[in-house]
């Protein structure tokens, strides 16, 4: 530990993340911090062309309203996001997103995004929301508007790749920084601030995955992000919000690979093993989820549901007749000719949606010999996923605008969590579901700005005392001191009874909340007796995460992320323990409250005290503007 470099860099908006809100963060806060002579530092564990959950690129843009066609209205925005979310979501902070998304794709395109046009020259919808791009290199794009905006800070803006955030520095009820390491050298860092903003995205890899063996890592939202957004928060003391609403995405079978445009741009069609489409044939399952099973678009969660009781019968394996949806668009073309060139390109852009964005699930259809256009392909409810910028909600509780939130909803700057000088966006920030790679980026820029009028409000340099610091470097370096105190004990680094190495940290915590947290194995489903036995064997998992050892930095890394993981695994438990009924079958069933209940429509939030080490539960009103 002695080798370490300490590092210690002041600012005064430090941006915590490299994904889109990220993003969003660095090019709005560079405008406004410049006018004010301000400095923003922003740090990331990867590097930002390929950080985040666009790493590997996107085939269309989930969140653009179109407004100034005048088709859609944020209310409808609104209306369709708490439907899909059953009843749960903010107004206030989905509103806010909603206004102000569109100039955010507009800029995209100005700085090269290819958006699909039709003869006339708008945006191809693919949905009602969603704009179809050619997004091989969309976080490329975003990702350098962001770093020359940077520049044009000139020594007032700072970039940093390949630090990994552990921990936030604390001054009482105020966070005032964060601490971390260089995964490539070894190097120890201090960022004081006086804002932090909290975009270090969800976590994957908090359950089992279905993909084991030779696929293990595999998963659809990126295996690096592993909940560093809510170990920062809860670690703070920050109000969680929406922790309970894990999100389980039904894409192609095995290599994850999404069935949006499938779905909305093809209009294919799932089926049981029997041709029989579940959705007409289990339509009345959805009138006892009333109002939303009833409302169209069918929930997120519902249309799970609906597969989820094919397979339960023994209907699988389930499929999306690919083929089906191609003919029928071609069939429509009487020309010969053209039906032949339209074949063709529809095929193309069937292979496109998945080179655009997840590679894997194209080499998968080459190795089992799948055409698209002339067989189905499988598909499959994955492991949970904690994501609220998609069909998620879990993160942290945040103030929304003055304008538009209710009294006991806004503390001053919009975005700031219950923890002052902490803000939070994307994943990070709860209760505003599909806000998407755009709205994750707009939400960014709108917590940047508002980070940056807090720390005009609150100019006093920021201090942290030496001995603190030496004790953060002690208790994050602490693994690389076990392991090297202990490693010649055995003669396998795995079996080793003075340590625990992060592999097998991890496949233990995946055990307990695939078992008693409802995961894969068990149907989605657990139980009051089931959590309470899982919340005691993380207990346990809490007192061996003091004898995690690293043997290397990137093992350094690995204990410090299901460390975080760990944490978003507890508040999951709890929060699902707590809100007594079922209220989103297809990503969660409580077997002893399996009905939806009109006294728990609201938002069930949790606190972690950092005095006590307690943790407290909450409802909170959802309340309409």
């Amino acid at each position: 530990m002695n080798n370490f470099e300490t590092i210690q860099i002041e600012t005064d908006l430090l941006i915590l993340g490299g994904g889109m809100a990220a993003c969003g963060a660095a090019f709005e806060a560079a405008h406004w911090a410049k006018q004010h002579n301000m400095r923003v530092t922003l740090v990331d564990k990867a590097a930002m062309e390929r950080s985040g959950a666009v790493a590997m690129g996107l085939s269309a843009i989930n969140l653009y309203l179109g407004l100034k066609n005048g088709k859609n209205t944020v209310e409808d925005y609104v209306n369709y996001v708490k439907t899909d979310l059953m009843g749960i979501a903010r107004d206030d902070l989905v509103a806010n997103i909603a206004r102000h998304v569109d100039s955010s794709v507009h800029l995209f395109e100005k700085w090269g995004l290819p958006i699909w046009k039709d003869d006339e020259g708008n945006y191809v919808n693919e949905g009602r929301w969603q704009i179809m791009i050619h997004g091989e290199s969309y976080k490329n794009i975003v990702s350098e508007a962001a770093k020359n905006a940077l520049k044009e800070l000139g020594n007032n803006g700072q970039y940093i790749e390949r630090v990994f955030i552990t921990e936030p520095i604390m001054n009482g009820d105020r966070c005032v920084g964060a601490a971390g390491f260089s995964v490539r050298e070894n190097k120890f860092y201090i960022f004081k601030a006086k804002a932090v903003l909290d975009v270090m995205g969800g976590a994957v890899h908090v359950f089992r995955p279905r993909s084991v063996g030779e696929g293990l890592g595999r998963s659809w939202y990126p295996p690096f992000n592993s909940g560093a957004s809510a170990y920062f928060t809860l670690k703070s003391g920050a109000e969680m919000t929406c922790q309970e609403v894990r999100f389980v995405p039904v894409r192609f079978k095995d290599s994850y690979g999404p069935v949006g445009a499938w779905f909305l741009l093809f209009k294919a069609k799932a089926t049981n093993a029997k041709g029989e489409d579940y959705m007409v044939t289990r339509a009345s399952e959805l009138e006892k989820w009333a109002p939303y099973g009833t409302a169209k678009p069918t929930p997120a969660n519902l249309r799970n549901y609906l597969m989820m009781l094919e397979v339960e019968a023994g209907n699988g394996p389930i499929y999306m007749k690919t083929d089906d949806a191609i003919k029928e668009i071609v069939a429509n073309i009487p020309d010969e000719k053209e039906a032949k060139r339209k074949l063709k390109e529809l095929e193309s852009e069937a292979w496109e949606d998945f080179l655009d964005m997840t590679i894997s699930q194209a080499l998968n259809w080459a190795a089992h010999n799948i055409s698209p256009e002339e067989m189905p392909s499988e598909i499959a409810a994955c492991e949970p996923y904690f994501i609220s910028s998609h069909s998620g909600a879990s993160g942290a509780w945040i103030s929304g605008p003055e304008d538009l939130a209710p009294a006991d909803k806004f503390w001053g700057y919009p975005n700031m969590t219950t923890v002052k000088g902490l803000f939070a966006a994307g994943d990070a920030s709860g209760a505003s579901s599909h806000k998407f790679s755009s709205g994750s980026f707009t939400e960014g820029r709108i917590a940047a700005k508002s980070a940056l009028a807090f720390c005009s409000d609150n100019p006093d340099p920021v201090v942290v005392g030496d001995a603190h610091i030496e004790e953060l470097k002690q208790r994050i370096l602490q693994p690389l001191v076990t392991f090297e105190e202990h490693k010649d004990y055995a003669n396998d680094a795995d079996v080793n009874p003075n340590f625990i190495k992060p592999r097998m940290f991890m496949f233990r915590l995946q055990k307990i909340m695939d078992e008693y947290a409802g995961g894969t194995s068990v149907g989605f489903k657990t139980s009051k007796a089931l959590l309470e036995k899982g919340l005691e064997f993380l207990q346990y998992m809490k007192e061996d995460a003091e004898k995690l050892a690293a043997s290397d930095l990137n093992e350094l890394m690995r204990c410090w992320e299901n460390v975080h993981r760990m944490w978003q695994a507890e508040s999951h438990i709890r929060t699902i323990l707590f809100r007594e009924e079922t209220r989103w079958p297809g990503y969660y069933f409580r077997t002893d409250f399996p009905e939806m209940k009109e006294e728990w429509k609201c938002f069930a939030n949790c606190k972690w005290d950092p005095e006590t080490g307690t943790w407290e539960m909450l409802k909170r009103e959802i309340e309409e503007i």
